[in-house]
């Protein structure tokens, strides 16, 4: 499921404790996860990278590569059983077979990741082409609570 957030609604969803969150920003500002606080976050978030997530102090959360993004949340399915996923979306911009068929967890079109990756939804859409470009809107903010099956 998914919603579009306002600032506020941002506020309390971050600062709640007990499921992970991720947060995609727009370039160049990095991706930034909070974990329920546990030893060994630092190396699990890791996962036998090279390279080493860094500590923001000021959003109590870990900053990692954009890279990371799919593969930090298919950990915290893993480990957690659930992540909220917080990341623009265009509001214009319409669903098509390209977010249906997608394999990873970005999700940038209206549907707001309630149909990517989730094979065709049948029903009443009219499917112009694998991309379906329209004008940009304003971006916004949407979260989705990701479960695992």
């Amino acid at each position: 499921m998914s919603k579009d957030l306002g600032d506020q609604d941002l506020r309390v969803l971050w600062r709640q404790g007990r499921v992970p969150t991720i947060f995609k920003p727009n370039k160049p500002l990095p991706v930034l996860v909070k974990l329920p606080f546990a030893q060994g976050n630092l190396e699990w978030l890791r996962d036998g990278r090279k390279s080493k997530p860094k500590w923001n102090s000021r959003y109590k959360a870990w900053e990692i590569p954009t890279a990371w993004f799919d593969s930090v949340i298919k950990l915290a399915l893993r480990r957690f059983n659930e992540i909220y996923v917080i990341q623009l979306y265009r509001e214009q911009q319409k669903c098509a077979p390209a977010c249906w068929n997608a394999q990873g967890f970005h999700c940038e079109c209206s549907c707001m990741g309630e149909n990517h990756g989730g094979g065709d939804p049948g029903g009443s859409w009219y499917e112009v082409s694998d991309t379906y470009a329209v004008s940009w809107g304003v971006q916004r903010y949407s979260c989705r609570h990701l479960r695992k099956k």
